[in-house]
């Protein structure tokens, strides 16, 4: 048997986490630093931004934690929520497949401003202290998440299920008793925002995957079980249902099923994207040399947006189109989604000559792993047919260390340059070392970002582009 919840979030010891679980908490830490400072550049982001400084303001005697990359100062909320819709704003944060979604971009944000917040208040932490509390959190929120999936019809947003996550966190940093941990993971769950995830496939735009009002919702339930408000139980994470998804806490680690995403789209399309680069790599040829496609996948995939993107929010839950852009450019990063490429003329016609295939046998085994496969029929006649794959980045194809590390400066070394960057990075494989000061690792995380930080997507930095 594993431990009890309270026993576990309370109560969890730096020597009690496997050394794996360290491992994957750092690299969730440093990839997901990377989309946030992307993201800030996004539109999505500065409206966020705007609305949290506007409506959840900190005043002098209220907690105050700052925004990525920006030192200015809201509620811890408002942190959350920024930081959660920043990361969100571009699709390339850390997920786990079988729980259909993305714990880290709730997780850390919200986990940061809590500990930001504390900290402005003369309250201590290490670096241990703060990768315990995302421990915590991902280890929550997944299997939150796999019970919510397991027990309810509909198809919830990460915002459902993170929100949980996050109060336990906080609710650790805060010095909660059990009984107010359960309450505030009752309130997190009931409040939190069971937003249905294939309207935002269908429908794309700014809402994205519920987590922009999951964060700040787990960080308010800790706040408000601290003062005594009740809610318990969280029925994802006590009863009769739940219990298989919590039997062995402690024992055994759903974190370890964490993937990281090498394009900063939706990972339904990753399989299909990988496969076009492959044949086209092994092949020798280029778009010019490309009829049309077939791209054969799991439902849900084919429920992507269409073949025309008009926006950017459409063309992160679209699968022809940033199919299309690996096919043209043989890369997706920052650079190729800037508004401009939804005008591209060769990736347009490329998409609209691929034909997207709901494949029964496919959708039946999509469950740990997501399924394509893809033809292509060339100009000359040929028919090039990629094995059936799963996506790069998976715990058994995982990204090297090197990968993440390219993809972290890709991401931000223009908006923060490529010294604060390095800093960053060396911070997150330190942070849970002796000699690691975290108010100035928050510092790096926090302060005002350079005067790049409002050019779209504009990395500026030809050499560093995405070719994973």
């Amino acid at each position: 048997m594993g431990q009890s919840v309270c026993d576990f979030v309370l109560r969890l010891r730096y020597e009690d986490v496997p050394p794996e679980v360290l491992a994957v908490m750092r690299r969730s830490l440093l990839d997901t630093i990377g989309v946030a400072a992307i993201g800030t550049t996004t539109s999505l982001s500065s409206i966020v931004r705007q609305y949290a400084c506007q409506h959840m303001p900190t005043a002098t005697d209220t907690p105050a934690a700052r925004l990525f990359f920006s030192g200015q100062k809201v509620s811890p909320m408002g942190a959350a929520m920024f930081g959660a819709f920043t990361i969100d704003s571009v699709d390339g944060h850390d997920g786990y497949s079988k729980v259909k979604g993305h714990a880290g971009s709730a997780v850390v944000p919200a986990v940061l401003a809590v500990i930001d917040a504390l900290q402005s208040r003369e309250v201590t932490f290490t670096g241990r202290d703060l990768l315990l509390a995302l421990i915590v959190a991902y280890e929550v929120s997944y299997r939150a998440g796999l019970a919510l999936h397991a027990t309810v019809p509909d198809y919830h947003t990460s915002g459902a299920w993170t929100a949980v996550g996050v109060a336990a966190a906080s609710a650790r940093l805060l010095g909660l008793n059990d009984e107010q941990l359960r309450h505030a993971m009752g309130i997190a769950e009931y409040h939190g925002p069971r937003s249905q995830m294939m309207r935002c496939i269908d429908h794309p735009s700014m809402l994205r995957d519920g987590v922009g009002w999951g964060a700040p919702t787990g960080v308010s339930a800790a706040y408000l079980a601290e003062l005594g408000f009740t809610g318990a139980p969280a029925i994802t994470a006590e009863g009769k249902d739940a219990e298989p998804y919590w039997n062995d806490l402690g024992n055994r680690w759903e974190i370890c099923n964490t993937h990281y995403k090498a394009y900063p789209v939706c990972r339904w399309a990753h399989p299909a994207i990988d496969a076009v680069r492959d044949l086209m790599c092994e092949n020798k040829i280029n778009s010019s040399d490309i009829e049309s496609a077939k791209i054969r996948t799991f439902h849900y995939a084919t429920r992507l947006a269409g073949h025309a993107p008009k926006t950017l929010d459409e063309l992160t839950y679209a699968l022809a189109f940033p199919f299309a852009i690996m096919a043209v450019h043989g890369q997706i990063g920052p650079e190729e989604l800037r508004e401009e490429i939804l005008l591209d003329a060769e990736v347009q016609r490329i998409s609209n000559a691929t034909e997207i295939i709901d494949d029964e046998h496919y959708t039946r085994i999509s469950i740990d792993k997501r399924w394509a496969d893809v033809t292509l029929i060339l100009k000359d006649g040929r028919e090039l047919q990629s094995e059936a794959c799963t996506p790069r980045g998976d715990p058994e194809d995982p990204l090297s260390d090197e990968e993440i590390s390219e993809k972290f400066h890709l991401f931000s070394n223009a908006v923060i340059g490529q010294s604060r960057a390095d800093e960053i990075e060396r911070g997150c494989s330190e942070i849970d070392g002796e000699n690691l000061a975290l108010d100035k690792f928050l510092q790096l995380i926090f302060t005002d970002a350079n005067e790049n930080s409002n050019a779209q997507f504009d990395t500026g930095n030809e050499e560093r582009m995405a070719t994973q």
